[in-house]
């Protein structure tokens, strides 16, 4: 642990403008971000007496190594930059809400000449309509299958949409009055969206001005003696109210507003927000996250209302958002959303009536999600820590190996020689810091192999703690910048699957390039022991340890993650033919030729003349195939389940 008062910046220095500042750890790792008023007296607060901080601010302050700022114009800047960086730097003390990009939202593509309406995840895209999001996609599919028949506008993908067009025949949905049939002309582009235009009326709220245009409808059709007519406009009223049963009143005035509940305990923070648009609940959505620092409730609702609208589209910003207290900064938040959404947004606290009541129940929500995701973690978050304690415990760590890494050799006799490397973060698997590699090193020794892998992984090591911002790098791809600053963190421990050999190339690559602060062990298959560098006998570990459960699951996923590598590569290069190297053989005479004889060994079997009897193949390409499969080894088929050699 650094004693604060070794980094600390003189008073005089820091200035008095507002600003962001950023802690570093001495891995000049971005650990937290925070934004002040006033820098100075923000910042000399960290370095008051430790023992009279909040625990987390204290061990934040001792984890860093280093404190640096940024002056900007306005609060508003200090509050946008704070996002910023948070998203950029992924500080691990600060609270981290997890986005909702996988939620389902009904969409229409209003930006295409003949929009379509459907289902969509992901980030939210240009020329796109968003309502939503909803808890589960059939919920969406139902809606929308029972609206198409009063708004039937496109709903088919783009391929069936072209297809449909070039044959001038529309598809089921044309046929069964769910689709207006833009297709093959029977409504103009125009026609259709109006079509459009009606629907994303409808759910956006003006439910009471479609109603009362079908009644009318309804009216004029009866008037006029035209009853099957009526009896549609009569069904398509029946469409309408049974979506409207399905999305409850909760405020009677209409209002379009979100509504975010929470639930906190000193760990933990729950997130539940209700979209409701012309008085009717339209979605829901949350999530729980961990609390990293001491934010009190004003600070962890200006954070939610930053994850949900700060990079949304400026439609899914509402005029008006309910919450439990105002933010910390509202003002200041009112005054950014306001100016992304390019309308006024308020901040309100409801104090009685129905939307007070509705507050209640989406706070009601978080807490029980709060309990749900606590109930679903206590079994599995106290098995992982006495899985960690035992390790630490048994191979003598002086910390729990939050993060281990490990690596796998896979090769087929010599063949496709590749590596893996698997990442688990507080016991649990981290796929998205998962690695592969292709071992350059020739012949069939796995310790040779593991040294090299060994040492390619930590020599990025070394390289990214000055890389860790875009900003300090020369000019590089983001893809490469990206992959600096994964490479940037050194694991508590390093697992090798093998014994020790293994155990001994790693370590090698380990003294050669300076590595002292990163535990190593390697993990036997046959006895499942523990061997550690340059001990004569192994670690056993009980067959009912925890701690060796989490090390088999570590070596069986590398192995598993290396094994699936090693068959992709392997799948490519055995399906290489020999025809490849034929000039003059392109694709479409090669298809022929292989279509022809119908496989490789009766191709390699056939004469010159056999060959050039193939409609598009001359002799001199005849002569060519056969001296290029006469030059090629004959495969050797091998059965795979007993490692028999099949004989041709």
């Amino acid at each position: 642990m650094a004693d604060p008062a070794t980094y600390r910046p003189r008073t005089g220095e820091i200035p008095t403008e507002p600003g962001v500042y950023k802690f570093r750890d001495a891995e000049a790792r971005v650990i937290y971000v925070g934004k002040a008023k006033s820098l100075r007296q923000r910042l000399t607060s960290y370095f008051a007496d430790p023992d009279g901080l909040h625990e987390r601010t204290r061990r934040m302050v001792t984890t860093a190594a280093a404190v640096e700022w940024t002056v900007v114009g306005t609060e508003v800047e200090a509050l946008q930059l704070e996002y910023t960086w948070i998203k950029q730097f992924d500080p691990r003390f600060n609270v981290k809400y997890r986005d909702d990009k996988s939620y389902p939202w009904l969409a229409f593509t209003v930006g295409e000449e003949v929009p379509r309406v459907q289902v969509m995840r992901g980030s939210q895209r240009k020329g796109v309509r968003y309502f939503g999001p909803y808890s589960h996609a059939w919920a969406i599919r139902d809606t929308v299958d029972t609206l198409l028949r009063v708004f039937p506008m496109r709903s088919c993908s783009a391929g069936t949409f072209r297809s449909a067009r070039a044959s001038g025949r529309p598809c089921l949905l044309g046929d069964i009055g769910k689709c207006a049939a833009p297709c093959v002309g029977r409504v103009t582009p125009e026609e259709h969206r109006e079509i459009v235009d009606d629907f994303i009326g409808f759910m956006g709220g003006s439910t009471k001005v479609i109603t009362r245009e079908l009644k009318q409808k309804m009216q004029r059709a009866s008037d006029d003696l035209e009853f099957e007519l009526a009896a549609k406009y009569r069904d398509d009223l029946g469409a309408l109210d049974k979506v409207l049963e399905k999305q409850t009143v909760v405020l009677p005035d209409g209002t379009d507003a979100d509504v975010l509940g929470f639930a906190a305990d000193p760990l933990e923070v729950a997130v539940q927000i209700f979209s409701v648009r012309g008085g009717r609940i339209r979605g829901q959505r949350g999530w729980v996250a961990d609390r990293a620092d001491e934010a009190d409730l004003p600070e962890l609702v200006q954070r939610a209302v930053m994850t949900l609208y700060a990079d949304g589209a400026p439609t899914a910003v509402p005029r008006e958002v309910l919450v439990p207290v105002l933010p910390s900064d509202a003002t200041l938040v009112e005054e950014l959303l306001g100016e992304h959404r390019g309308g006024p947004v308020r901040f309100r606290v409801p104090q009685r009536g129905d939307k007070r009541s509705l507050l209640e129940t989406v706070e009601q929500n978080a807490k029980q999600a709060l309990a749900r995701h606590k109930m679903k973690r206590a079994g599995d978050l106290t098995t992982r820590s006495v899985a960690l304690e035992e390790l630490q415990a048994a191979l003598g760590l002086p910390d729990a190996p939050l993060r281990i890494e490990c690596f796998d050799i896979s090769n087929l006799q010599g063949t496709e020689i590749v590596a893996s490397m698997v990442v688990f973060e507080d016991g649990l698997a981290r796929k998205s810091e998962y690695r592969r590699f292709v071992v350059r090193h020739e012949g069939q020794s796995d310790v040779a192999a593991m040294h090299e892998v060994v040492t390619r992984r930590f020599k990025r090591h070394l390289d990214g703690p000055q890389a860790v911002e875009a900003g300090d790098l020369p000019p590089e791809p983001a893809e490469a910048v990206a992959e600096k600053r994964r490479f940037a963190y050194a694991p508590a421990l390093v697992v090798v699957d093998g014994g020790p050999p293994q155990v001994a190339a790693a370590q090698q690559a380990f003294d050669e390039l300076g590595i002292t602060d990163v535990a190593l062990v390697g993990l036997a298959k046959r006895l499942e022991e523990v061997w550690l560098p340059n001990d004569e006998h192994p670690v056993i570990l009980p067959r009912t340890s925890e701690g060796l459960y989490l090390l088999q699951r570590v070596r069986d996923e590398a192995h598993r993650f290396a094994i699936t590598h090693h068959r992709k590569r392997r799948s490519t290069s055995m399906t290489a033919s020999a025809l490849d190297e034929v000039e003059g053989l392109g694709p479409t005479r090669r298809a022929a030729v292989m279509k022809h004889f119908g496989s490789l060994k009766k191709l390699r079997a056939a004469t010159v003349d056999e060959i050039a009897g193939v409609p598009g193949i001359g002799r001199t390409t005849a002569e060519s195939i056969a001296t290029a499969l006469a030059g090629s080894a004959r495969p050797t088929a091998v059965n795979t389940a007993t490692g028999e050699i099949i004989e041709e």
